[in-house]
């Protein structure tokens, strides 16, 4: 079954996103060698009879060692429309694991939103305030996960503690498309702020 086919209710939806958090998780931090899916989106999210999700299609990954902060590449690969600014652009910053995480963010904003990039929407509801908070901070988690520069946005172990806890403590990210943002707050600052372990992963500037 595909992700997206319909609406399941925000604490199932919450679980799956979870699910998934942590199976992109597993594939950059849980493997002898760190895999980059580079193809993240919905229909290589597929659930199982229990809403368990599984990550598949594989055809695009890349394998690195774990403490290679930035894989070189010939050509962008992914879908558009979840491919991460620096897979076009070096300008941006290095292609990393950091790339998965931007399009895990688009994945997230869509299941928010009820709506794919392209073609149909998905008609969702809010109906009380353990809604609200719920689709509140799914959407700050994928505001994160799509800031512009690889650097600012989480690693996926933070972006997974950050799903398990209550909503009401996190920091609004800065606008993802604003480069020259005055309030800019990188990931490192959000993990001080949660008082969240973060995983100290070195980045080439």
């Amino acid at each position: 079954m595909f992700l997206f086919l319909f609406f399941l209710g925000w604490e199932k939806l919450q679980d799956i996103t979870i699910g998934i958090a942590k199976g992109i998780e597993y594939l950059h931090q849980g493997c002898d060698q760190r895999i980059l899916h580079f193809d993240i989106k919905p229909h290589n999210i597929l659930l199982d009879q229990n809403f368990n999700p599984k990550i598949s299609d594989f055809g695009l990954a890349k394998l690195c060692a774990k403490d290679q902060s930035a894989v070189s590449i010939t050509t962008a690969r992914g879908t558009i429309g979840y491919i991460a600014p620096e897979v076009f652009s070096r300008n941006f910053g290095n292609v990393s694991y950091k790339s998965d995480i931007y399009s895990f963010g688009i994945l997230l904003l869509e299941m928010v939103g009820g709506r794919k990039n392209k073609k149909e929407d998905l008609r969702v509801y809010v109906e009380d305030n353990g809604d609200a908070k719920i689709a509140k901070k799914l959407a700050i988690v994928g505001l994160w996960c799509i800031q512009w520069h690889p650097m600012d946005r989480p690693s996926m172990k933070v972006v997974i503690q950050m799903l398990e806890r209550e909503g009401d403590n996190l920091t609004m990210p800065p606008n993802p498309f604003s480069s020259t943002s005055p309030t800019r707050i990188n990931a490192s600052t959000l993990a001080r702020h949660l008082n969240l372990d973060l995983e100290v992963i070195p980045e080439l500037e």
